[in-house]
């Protein structure tokens, strides 16, 4: 077998990707023709030792479980589960993803191609690095012709060949071939992207680390007998000491004071050199205190924010979590030079957007058991310090699941006037689509950069009259039929942004939120076609800041990130 360096391609199908880092090659993906196209693929990494799942997870933007691992050969890859579609510009197979920019010394271009080993689909340029910086990028998937159940892209490293990918794979040599286009077996190119035809998932599941919890205080010090420690045993969270959160928090001094949310106050506080969120409630909140810890101990995502651990007194429980730096969504949309915040450009605001979809589509659709929120609200989606986002405030989650008449309903009206679904103000039916309604406030908030609730005044405070944003921003689409001709939209676009946005993505975004507020819920998109149409916005949201050239003040060519 002649395994050969090559500078240039020599398949016809799929072509080759050559991942020398300063070659001018640029790879040409598998085409494809049926723009309506999505199918499930997988990536094959080989990830650096120090690359952990939750670095695996943010480099490739999926959950811990579409990440499995190959066992036993000591080769050290995983395979990673995206779903692939059919570009409409190129017509080629794509999936996207977001990469965080680890050091300034250098050029993205090189950094993108060689964190990926070779899976990537990025034009080549001449832009800087900037540390902490989010590129978005695509990678190279493939959807199978119908012959197998699926494809995984594979870059072709040294002392591979065709007979030993299919003896690794299960595959046949034939079917590599036929999918490759190959007519040589002999003769493959190191470094070229091949497609492995697959009929089942490959790997074992990815192994999860185990964290012993702290043990469990006295009850002098935390009155967890009175909770009933059997709820926690699910994923323990740590177990802190009053002494430890009062210390943390300076004696609750209110410099810490970070907020007042529905059931208590939180505090910035550092506990064990870690900054953190503490959540202050009284012992009388117990429920809402159990239904947090119940939740976040179950559902781990980047996009939602992480419980680090609680304590308890015998007057006052705590919550612990991650802190966001840059605090809440809600803060720095309405009236943000008040709030000390500059205004968020489009597109954070898109990033944003898509952060809080993909959590939601995580409680919604892929944790064991399915929850809905029940609060989504732009100050319960908190801002690290990149400004990408996290769902916070599960006091209010219930568990869902299918019945005979659809899904699971409540009968309590709770949550946030102005983000309220219709069916649930009328019945108390909280579903995924409640939590669907409620985002599709937040995506005019966004828009907009006015609240939920807008008060208007008369020519007295008697005579001032609230409208919800819903209504404004249905009518102004009424008379918005597109992108083009949307000037009444315009009127009630944030003018903060200063007209710096590419006009046909607000209205797709604006489209997207009005699908979301449906009266109808049957009508609302599921989080899964959200997430697929943010995805696609914010790529030419970042290819049309681009042809920007460097000449406007949000110019980056890059979006803030972690």
């Amino acid at each position: 077998m002649k395994l050969r360096w090559s500078p240039i391609p020599i398949l016809l199908y799929p072509f080759l990707l050559q991942i020398t880092l300063s070659t001018a090659f640029s790879p040409t993906p598998m085409k494809c023709t049926d723009t309506t196209r999505l199918c499930t693929s997988f990536l094959a990494f080989k990830p650096e030792p120090n690359e952990t799942l939750s670095v695996i997870q943010s480099m490739f933007d999926v959950l811990p479980e579409d990440v499995t691992v190959e066992g036993g050969d000591g080769r050290g890859y995983v395979f990673v589960k995206k779903n692939c579609s059919c570009a409409k510009g190129i017509k080629s197979y794509l999936t996207n993803t977001t990469f965080t920019v680890k050091s300034a010394d250098g050029y993205v271009y090189d950094m993108v191609m060689e964190a990926y080993g070779g899976l990537t689909f990025l034009r080549n340029t001449t832009r800087r690095a900037r540390y902490g910086a989010v590129v978005s990028l695509r990678l190279m998937c493939g959807c199978s012709s119908g012959l197998w159940n699926y494809l995984m892209s594979y870059v072709m490293r040294d002392g591979d060949s065709i007979e030993s990918l299919a003896s690794r794979f299960g595959v046949s040599m034939d079917s590599i071939e036929k999918v490759n286009g190959i007519s040589d077996p002999d003769n493959v190119t190191v470094g070229a992207l091949y497609y492995i035809p697959l009929n089942s998932v490959p790997g074992e599941p990815y192994p999860m680390e185990t964290i012993s919890p702290a043990p469990v205080p006295s009850p002098s010090n935390a009155s967890v007998s009175a909770i009933g420690s059997h709820v926690l045993d699910i994923e323990k969270p740590v177990v802190f000491t009053y002494e430890d959160i009062f210390s943390s928090t300076d004696g609750f001094s209110d410099s810490r004071l970070l907020g007042h949310g529905r059931y208590g106050s939180v505090y910035y506080g550092l506990l064990r050199e870690q900054e953190v969120a503490i959540k202050r409630m009284t012992a009388t909140k117990t429920k809402e205190f159990l239904s947090e810890i119940k939740v976040l101990c179950k559902v781990h995502h980047s996009n939602l924010v992480e419980l680090i651990g609680y304590a308890a007194s015998d007057e006052e429980l705590f919550l612990i979590y991650e802190y966001a730096q840059k605090g809440s969504l809600k803060s720095h949309l309405h009236d943000p030079q008040n709030k000390g915040h500059t205004s968020l450009s489009w597109i954070m605001r898109v990033q944003i957007a898509l952060d809080a979809a993909r959590a939601l589509e995580y409680i919604h659709e892929h944790t064991k058991s399915h929850y809905v929120h029940r609060d989504i609200k732009t100050s319960n989606i908190l801002l690290d310090g990149s400004f990408r986002a996290k769902i916070s405030d599960f006091g209010l989650a219930k568990i869902f699941g299918k019945t005979s008449d659809g899904e699971a309903t409540v009968t309590k009206v709770v949550g946030t006037y102005g983000y309220l679904a219709p069916e649930y103000l009328s019945d108390g039916r909280a579903t995924a689509k409640s939590d669907i309604y409620a985002f599709g406030v937040v995506l005019f908030e966004l828009i907009s950069g006015k609240e939920a609730v807008i008060r208007t005044e008369g020519t007295a405070t008697k005579n001032s009259e609230r409208r919800s944003l819903v209504s404004i921003m249905q009518t102004a689409l009424r008379t918005s039929p597109d992108s083009v001709s949307m000037s009444n939209l315009k009127d009630y676009i944030d003018p903060n942004m200063m007209d710096l946005y590419p006009h046909d993505c607000l209205f797709k975004v604006a489209m997207i939120a009005k699908q979301c507020v449906d009266d109808d819920p049957i009508l609302r998109p599921d989080m899964k076609g959200v997430v697929i149409s943010l995805s696609q916005i914010l790529l030419t949201s970042v290819e049309w800041e681009a042809t920007l050239a460097g000449n406007s003040q949000v110019f980056s060519g890059l979006v803030q990130g972690r």
